[in-house]
């Protein structure tokens, strides 16, 4: 019965669920890990994504002879001063900007509800609305419940972020020891693997990082410059609260596919509130920009788009977004490139093995 690879898969599963429950009864002994992991989780991803970002320029310091540690010193003290520059010349305009939208907030429904009446008045646009004369009162509940809900996910997005004081104290020093010491992190995991597998070890290693530098740096290059331009273009049109909803755009347009979409309604919503010939002309200015980049900027500063299907894209950020909430969206595209990228690679060695196995058989036999 040993002999029976039936027998030994049942064997191996009933082995998995005991493990799994007696590890469900033991729960509180990893709660405490399961709390820092939380509370270290936001630090620790922000800290990875500035270490792509900042390491291609320690590089190119660290290669004129600077050193490595002066050169990170040297990157902290340029950034102080883009943060001087950002609060004498940025933020009183935001800052403005957003107590505004903050005081105007309780009229935006009826602001939205005086729009569609004056369109549902107008003989052009009345024919539209026939047999549905409170579709402004239907949209201006979907509006109020769209209100809430992004109310709701700023105090969840505040409650991931609660002990931000943890977050401005670790990110610096953390992203210190990333930038100083990162290349040796991949001795260390390489000396976990099997001596047989070293090589491919190393080559899984060097995917996945050009992988996850390739993403983050090319599409914080691309949003800010997608940024740029939509800020341009609502200043033309006269949009209000242009640089808010321009900053907006740039981290939703983080989230592959629906990001874009996320960016463009709070920007119609407002245009349409404004007058409905400054919603259309936000569309334009919208749809334009993401021509420009994805047609124009993307082939130069990519080079290739990511090799992801947009029906995997999409589950991938609904699924990120229901376990993990707006953290999950964030990382769900980067963590299915680095389990793809593993998968792949184990994949190739247990069919190389196998080949190997039937090539040394068949000689066997000869």
């Amino acid at each position: 019965m040993l002999q029976s690879k039936y027998f030994r898969t049942c064997l191996a599963i009933i082995a998995f669920l005991t493990i799994l429950y007696l590890g469900s009864k033991v729960i509180f002994l990893i709660s405490p890990l399961v709390a820092i992991f939380n509370l270290l989780l936001v630090p620790m991803m922000l800290s990875g994504f500035m270490y792509y970002l900042l390491r291609p320029l320690v590089n190119f310091l660290e290669s004129k002879k600077l050193n490595r540690m002066l050169s990170i010193l040297l990157i902290y003290v340029a950034f102080a001063g883009l943060f001087v520059l950002f609060w004498a010349l940025v933020w009183p305009t935001l800052r403005e900007q957003i107590q505004n939208f903050i005081d105007n907030t309780p009229f935006l429904v009826q602001g939205l509800q005086d729009q569609f009446t004056k369109l549902q008045n107008d003989p052009t646009f009345s024919r539209f609305f026939k047999g549905d004369a409170d579709l402004s009162a239907r949209l201006s509940g979907y509006l109020n419940d769209a209100i809430t809900w992004v109310s709701n996910s700023m105090t969840n997005l505040i409650s991931v972020v609660s002990s931000i004081v943890v977050v401005i104290a670790t990110l610096p020093i953390i992203l210190y020891y990333m930038l100083k010491d990162g290349h040796k992190l991949s001795p260390i995991l390489l000396s976990l693997v099997p001596r047989k597998y070293r090589k491919e070890g190393q080559d899984m290693l060097v995917d996945i990082d050009s992988a996850l530098s390739g993403f983050i740096v090319t599409r914080v290059l691309l949003n800010v410059v997608l940024g740029a331009m939509l800020y341009v273009g609502f200043l033309i049109i006269g949009l209000p609260y242009s640089l808010l909803l321009a900053i907006i755009s740039i981290p939703l347009n983080f989230i592959p596919y629906v990001g874009s979409l996320l960016a463009a309604i709070p920007v119609v919503i407002v245009g349409f509130i404004e007058s409905p010939t400054m919603a259309i002309w936000s569309l334009v200015i919208i749809v334009v920009a993401q021509q420009i980049q994805d047609n124009v900027l993307s082939p130069i500063i990519y080079g290739k788009s990511l090799d992801v299907h947009p029906l995997t894209t999409v589950v991938l950020v609904l699924i990120g977004g229901d376990f993990f909430g707006i953290i999950g969206v964030l990382i769900a595209l980067p963590v299915y490139m680095i389990l793809k990228i593993i998968f792949l690679r184990i994949y190739e060695i247990i069919i190389a093995e196998r080949v190997e196995d039937v090539v040394v058989t068949k000689e066997e036999q000869l």
